[in-house]
């Protein structure tokens, strides 16, 4: 195996992201990133200590992109306009990635090296129901179900489960208008 120069802990990040989006989660180990990078497993550990310090990798890259693609569609809208196109980015994300999405921790908060992340992603949340007139413990719960009814639909989808003709993206709209109906 030839050894590729120049390997970087970003780049083992980014390999294990490629066998993710290829294969899913289930085959990310160690010795598939080390083939997709051209070493000797061994090699890795220069980079990350195990493969659970890699899995921790993705998820901060993960949680930062999210963040950093949510935040970019959500500047300079507010109030229900915000709401409702970042429910749809979440939803596109959701299809383009959905591997990649299904790597992401269920909830980064109660994990230490990912909560200052999971924070991030969260306060995009929480700064567009801010534009909203929604605070404290009513944007928590919004939050909540702002998630639950994207990622509910969005998993749903990208898993084939919506087998009956009608237009997807008249449903989605339909419950973006009945979540912010609600609020």
């Amino acid at each position: 195996m030839s050894r590729r120069v120049g390997l970087s802990t970003a780049a083992v990040v980014d390999a294990a992201i490629e066998v993710i989006d290829e294969s899913g989660l289930e085959a990310l180990t160690l010795a598939a990133v080390a083939s997709r990078t051209g070493v000797a497993a061994p090699s890795l550990y220069k980079h990350v200590g195990s493969l659970g310090e890699l899995r921790t990798l993705v998820g901060l890259r993960l949680l930062s992109e999210m963040t950093e693609r949510f935040t970019a569609v959500v500047m300079g809208r507010s109030g229900a306009e915000a709401i409702a196109i970042l429910m749809r980015e979440y939803r596109a994300y959701v299809i383009e990635h959905p591997a990649r999405y299904a790597a992401m921790p269920a909830d980064p908060l109660r994990d230490a090296a990912l909560a200052a992340a999971g924070t991030k992603l969260l306060n995009v949340f929480l700064a567009v129901l801010r534009g909203h007139g929604i605070e404290g413990p009513d944007a928590i719960h919004t939050t909540r179900c702002a998630r639950a009814i994207t990622h509910g639909f969005a998993s749903i989808e990208a898993s084939g489960g919506f087998g009956l003709p009608e237009d997807l993206d008249e449903t989605y709209e339909r419950l973006i208008q009945m979540f912010i109906a609600s609020l």
